[in-house]
């Protein structure tokens, strides 16, 4: 164990020596990262808590692109006469920022370079609409004798902010139906969250969990009264309830078409309402169509 231990720890630190390296420019030692690399690199780093920038050449010429103050006590956007200087191309609304910078010098790169290729950095929300069937036993009720019953769902699932494409948020709207042998119908309103432990192109698998969960729910119930035995008496129970049960399950993706396939193995467990004795069983099968 404290072999892989000390192999993690040595594949992080060179890691860490590939994504940064120390510079001396204008008598100053400067550790920076290489954000683009190209006909022109962009570096950059947080030194003493203020962003700096610098465009490092072929030729090894570091520059740093500034904004400082004039004696008119404005800001003078030198960086953009620089940009501008190295690369013949207006930089005039270019920002000092890493994406703006970024962007800028991407496009600058692939105009010098045929083969080079870039993604734009920017935070993109993508989206899914999904419909599903599927069998419940009820896992957080009481149901002796184990009866299971169908239910249909819809969700809608927001996902893709570029270094949290794993991350996933969900809404969705589920009907159980009753059967003569337990005559419970329910529709139930939830918010959730999911991680894709395993996320690839053609298929995913993640752990999800539903934090908040609004339930309209009706049960009916055949029973005999002590005063009058003979008579079958039908009770009916409703409500509603607004939770925050926790509940976890599991599921994955497997693209077909412009959309994927999906399984959900749903209500393994809760952390705040009561688990019931009988094995769970919450199956859902349906299709999730791109937005």
């Amino acid at each position: 164990m404290k072999k892989l231990f000390f192999l993690f720890c040595i594949i992080a630190f060179n890691s860490s020596l590939i994504a940064q390296q120390t510079y001396t420019i204008n008598d100053e030692t400067l550790t920076l990262k290489t954000e683009v690399d190209g006909t022109i690199d962009l570096l950059w780093n947080t030194i003493n808590g203020q962003y700096r920038y610098f465009i490092k050449e072929k030729d090894n010429t570091i520059t740093e692109l500034k904004n400082e103050k004039g004696t008119d006590n404005k800001y003078h956007n030198q960086y953009q006469q620089t940009l501008q200087k190295l690369t013949n191309n207006s930089a005039s609304k270019v920002k000092l920022t890493l994406y703006s910078l970024k962007k800028f010098i991407n496009e600058y790169n692939a105009t010098q370079d045929p083969n080079y290729t870039f993604t734009d950095g920017k935070a993109v929300l993508k989206s899914r609409l999904g419909i599903f069937g599927g069998i419940t036993n009820h896992r957080f009720l009481d149901n002796p004798n184990n009866i299971k019953s169908g239910k249909l769902s819809a969700e809608f699932e927001i996902f893709g902010l570029k270094l949290m494409t794993k991350h996933a948020g969900f809404a969705s709207v589920k009907h159980n139906f009753s059967k003569n042998e337990y005559d419970y119908t329910a529709t139930q309103i939830a918010l959730g969250y999911r991680y894709r432990f395993i996320n690839k192109s053609c298929f995913n698998i993640y752990g999800q969990t539903k934090f908040v969960t609004y339930t309209f729910s009706e049960f009916k119930e055949i029973v005999t009264l002590d005063t009058n035995p003979n008579i079958p008496v039908e009770i009916v129970d409703s409500g509603s309830a607004l939770d925050a049960p926790f509940i976890f399950g599991l599921g994955a993706d497997f693209q077909i078409g412009n959309g994927y396939l999906s399984v959900i193995y749903d209500s393994l467990f809760a952390l705040l309402i009561d688990n019931k004795e009988q094995f769970p069983i919450d199956f859902s099968i349906g299709y999730k169509f791109n937005l």
